[in-house]
């Protein structure tokens, strides 16, 4: 015979299940670095600030300082030789060489403040990286993604291909003097050792750098032929020159494939961004119905305990 106190215990817990007597399961014993408290250890750490790096940001950020620092180094000191021989040989007179030194001297000037851009403009775009992949690999955690972080990646793929384009002009100037210095190198290695073919004496084989549009045509000598071209071409001020005008050359279009590489990252992050906001407010819409029917449960069960 079931008393009226055990009925109503019994009936209290079927009406309130969190007070029935707490059933103790077994844990699994703990391995690896993982502390009791669930804190990760050393090598987790490491793997997971690992697999948080933007590689090919990284990569793309090396190339781009080392394609400018070689484009801006070598530049700078192929300029200056480049005006001591033409004030040596080329050119004796200082007005008429004036607007070309002050040219040159404008160009160090821009290599610097160009320096100093890519420096600046390197490191945010690994920023940025870092910033996108955070938000990709931690999509379905907390990291929430704002219309103004998708904006500014859009605008840093707007800047990298202006910049990109500009790069690829600065890559057809450098390889201007490139140009200019292999043909004065092919000409003296024509004097030192002629060919059959070649019915003109040496001492009339020249170089007239007026030609080129560097200098005016009155300049004085504006030329040089035979054992002085030759004696040019085995200076140094002529051999550092030439050789740092090419090495300048390939650190503009190493420049050039470090943007273009900026460019495909960039795009491809924010294509990630703007999939990961969809994918946020898929989520919200989803918590929400979720939450609003654990809502209608709970309070149908209140209903039907209030009813019984």
């Amino acid at each position: 015979v079931i008393t009226r106190p055990e009925m109503e215990i019994g009936r209290y817990h079927w009406m309130y299940r969190s007070s029935r007597p707490h059933r103790y399961h077994h844990v699994p014993a703990l391995r690896g670095n993982v502390s009791p408290l669930g804190i990760q250890g050393c090598f987790e750490c490491c793997i997971k600030c690992l697999g948080g790096v933007p590689y090919a940001s990284l990569v793309a950020t090396i190339l781009c300082f080392s394609g400018v620092a070689l484009f801006c180094g070598c530049g700078h000191v192929a300029l200056t030789g480049t005006v001591s021989i033409l004030e040596q040989h080329f050119s004796t007179t200082a007005s008429d060489h004036a607007l070309l030194s002050e040219v040159i001297q404008l160009m160090q000037y821009v290599i610097y403040g160009i320096a100093s851009f890519f420096f600046l403009y390197g490191i945010i775009l690994l920023a940025e990286g870092f910033y996108t992949t955070s938000a990709v690999k931690e999509l379905h955690g907390e990291f929430k993604t704002t219309a103004c972080g998708r904006c500014i990646s859009g605008m840093f793929v707007f800047l990298t291909y202006v910049l990109g384009v500009a790069w690829l002009g600065v890559f057809g100037f450098s390889a201007v003097p490139v140009f200019m210095f292999y043909n004065i190198w092919s000409t003296c290695e024509v004097i030192k050792s002629p060919q059959t073919n070649v019915t003109v004496p040496g001492d009339q084989i020249c170089v007239d750098i007026r030609q080129y549009g560097i200098i005016p045509w009155n300049a004085v000598p504006g030329k040089a032929c035979g054992p002085i071209l030759e004696n040019i071409c085995n200076t140094n001020e002529f051999y550092m020159s030439y050789h740092l005008f090419i090495v300048a050359c390939a650190g503009a279009g190493a420049t050039v494939i470090a943007l273009i590489h900026f460019l495909m990252i960039l795009s491809s992050n924010w294509a990630y961004l703007k999939d990961a906001s969809k994918m946020q407010a898929y989520q919200d819409i989803k918590a929400k119905e979720e939450q609003e029917l654990q809502d209608i449960q709970s309070r149908s069960k209140e209903q039907l305990n209030s009813y019984t």
